[in-house]
C-alpha cells in the first residue's frame, strides 16, 4: 500500500537560519538576528540576557546564514533536481514590515519572496510557508516587550494579511507559528520575551502563550477568507516522553511533559484549553488574561491540519538521572537508545509512538516539518561528503513513518526533513553541526567559498522520492 501517490515530499529551513542578508533590500533587526554564537546564547535565548543590538564582542551568525538570499535560486535548482513536491520555509517577518509599526509593507522584501516562489513553481516544487518561525522584530520587543503584549496580534495580524492577499496565486499551505511550545523553553527567541528580576516568568510566557493562539486562530480566519483553498496548520516540537521506569512516580512526570508539550495544540486543533492545563496554571495563578470573545474565536478557528519536528523522543524520570540532549530539551537517558555526536537520543520507533499519539489525540491530518541528523561532515579533496550515517538515521525515520501510515492508519500529509542544505543550527548557532543534503563550504567562522556541493544522502533521497518511500 505505502504512501498516498500525492504524498508531499521536501524538506525545511528556516529564514532566520539560511538567509542572511540581514543588512539588504530595507530589511528591519529581529530577536533571531542578535543571538548570538558562542557561551552566550543560551541565557539570550531564553530571555535571561537582553541583547537588541549587535556588539563587537560577539559573532551573529543569523546575519549571513548561508547567504540563501542571494542563492536562492541554485538552492532552489538543487531541491528541484532531488525531486522535492514541497518546500517547507519560513518569512523574515522585518523582510517585509521592517520594524513591525509600518503601514505598508516593504516592496522589495515582498519581491524577493515572491521570487523565490516562481523559483519554486518553475519545478513544480509547493511552498508550505511559516508566518514567524521565532521571528520578532527588535523594534516591538523594544517597545512592547514582544508577544507579553496582546497589540502584537494586530501587528502579526498585518503581515498575515499582506502575505495572504500577496502570495495568494503562489501559497496554499501555511504554518502559523513555527514550534510553538519553545515560548516555555526559549522565550527571547521564540516570542521575543525578556524577563526583569523578580517576575513571575511562568506567568508572562503563558500570557505571551495565549496572544500567540488567538492570533493563530485570527489568522486561521483571515486566510480561509483570502482563499478558501487555504490549509493552515499548527506546528510544534514533538516528540514522545518515555517514562524512566515502570514506577508510578516516573508514569506520573511523563504523562506532565506530554501534557505540557500537548497544551498549545490542544487549543489549536480542539479550540479550548483543556481541563488540566486551566486547573494547573490556575493554581500556579499564572493563568493568562483574556479579552472578551478569546475563547469563542479559539473555539471557531481551529487550525486543518497539525504538522510538528520530531528529532528525538525524550525520557523523563521524578528522581535526578543522567542527562540526555534534544532539540532544546533536556531528558533522563534512555539507556536503550545510541546517541548522535550532540547528545541527541536517536530513536525510529519513537516517531511511530508520536505519529499515533497525535493522531489519536486529534483525528487531523499531520504533517512532519522537520526530522534530520546533525552531525559533523567530513568532505574529502572534493568536498564530497558521504554520511552514510544520515541515511541511515533518514532511512529508519521514513521506516517507522510508512509503518504508521501503512499498518496503523495514521492520515499524514507529508514528509519535509530537516534541512535540504547545510544552515546555522537554531540551538547552538553553529555551522559544523550539519544537516542538509548539500554541503555548504562555510566553516564556523563564516569562512568559505560558499559552494554547494552534494552529498551521498542527496543522491539517496532522490531515490526515495522518485520511488515514494518505496526504495529506502
Amino acid at each position: 500500500m505505502g504512501f498516498p501517490v500525492d504524498f508531499l515530499w521536501g524538506g525545511a529551513s528556516a529564514a532566520n537560519q539560511c538567509e542572511g542578508g540581514i543588512f539588504e533590500g530595507g530589511r528591519g533587526l529581529a530577536n533571531v538576528d542578535v543571538c548570538p554564537a558562542g557561551p552566550d546564547r543560551n541565557a539570550v535565548i531564553t530571555g535571561h540576557r537582553k541583547m537588541f543590538r549587535m556588539d563587537g564582542e560577539h559573532r551573529y551568525p543569523a546575519a549571513e546564514g548561508v547567504d540563501f538570499y542571494h542563492r536562492y535560486r541554485e538552492d532552489i535548482k538543487l531541491m528541484g533536481e532531488m525531486g522535492f513536491k514541497v518546500y517547507r520555509m519560513s518569512i523574515a517577518w522585518t523582510r517585509i514590515f521592517p520594524t513591525g509599526e509600518e503601514e505598508t509593507p516593504n516592496e522589495e522584501g515582498l519581491k524577493f519572496y515572491e521570487h523565490v516562489f516562481q523559483e519554486c513553481r518553475k519545478y513544480r516544487i509547493k511552498p508550505l510557508v511559516t508566518v514567524s518561525h521565532f521571528d520578532c522584530p527588535i523594534h516591538l520587543i523594544e517597545k512592547y516587550g514582544g508577544w507579553r503584549d496582546r497589540r502584537m496580534i494586530d501587528y502579526y495580524l498585518r503581515l498575515c494579511r499582506v502575505l495572504f492577499e500577496r502570495y495568494r496565486d503562489y501559497v496554499t499551505h501555511w504554518l502559523t507559528f513555527n514550534e510553538i511550545n519553545m515560548i516555555l523553553h526559549a522565550p527571547f527567541m521564540g516570542a521575543g520575551l525578556c524577563f526583569e528580576e523578580g517576575e513571575n516568568e511562568e506567568q508572562v510566557k503563558y500570557q505571551a502563550a495565549h496572544h500567540e493562539l488567538v492570533a493563530s486562530a485570527l489568522a486561521v480566519k483571515l486566510a480561509h477568507e483570502v482563499n478558501p483553498e487555504n490549509q493552515v496548520g499548527c506546528m510544534f516540537a514533538a516528540g514522545a516522553a518515555y517514562p524512566y521506569s515502570c514506577k508510578p512516580q516516573d508514569v506520573w512526570e511523563a504523562l506532565l511533559t506530554d501534557q505540557e508539550n500537548y497544551f498549545f495544540v490542544d487549543v489549536q486543533a480542539r479550540g479550548y484549553y483543556p481541563s488540566y492545563a486551566v486547573k494547573r496554571l490556575q493554581k500556579k495563578g499564572v493563568y493568562p488574561v483574556m479579552a472578551e470573545g478569546d475563547e469563542k474565536l479559539l473555539r471557531e478557528y481551529p487550525v486543518d491540519f497539525i504538522s510538528f519536528s520530531y528529532y528525538n523522543s525524550r525520557c523523563i524520570a521524578a528522581e535526578e538521572q543522567e542527562t540526555a540532549e534534544g532539540n532544546l530539551f533536556k531528558s533522563a537517558k534512555n539507556p536503550y537508545l545510541k546517541f548522535s555526536e550532540w547528545g541527541w537520543p536517536i530513536d525510529p520507533l519513537g516517531l511511530r509512538i508520536t505519529l499515533n499519539q497525535v493522531y489519536d489525540r486529534y483525528q487531523k491530518p499531520l504533517f512532519i516539518v522537520e526530522n534530520g541528523l546533525g552531525a559533523l561532515d567530513c568532505p574529502n579533496a572534493d568536498g564530497y561528503v558521504a554520511d552514510d550515517y544520515r541515511i541511515d538515521y533518514l532511512r529508519e525515520h521514513i521506516r517507522a513513518m510508512k509503518a504508521a501510515v501503512e499498518e496503523d492508519g495514521v492520515d499524514l500529509m507529508g514528509y519535509t526533513s530537516w534541512a535540504p542544505i547545510d544552515l546555522i543550527s537554531a540551538g547552538t548557532g553553529e555551522m559544523k553541526k550539519r544537516y542538509g543534503y548539500v554541503y555548504v563550504d562555510q566553516q564556523e567562522d563564516g569562512s568559505g567559498t560558499g559552494k554547494r556541493i552534494r552529498k551521498k544522502s542527496f543522491y539517496w533521497y532522490q531515490k526515495v522520492i522518485e520511488s515514494n518511500g518505496e526504495v529506502l
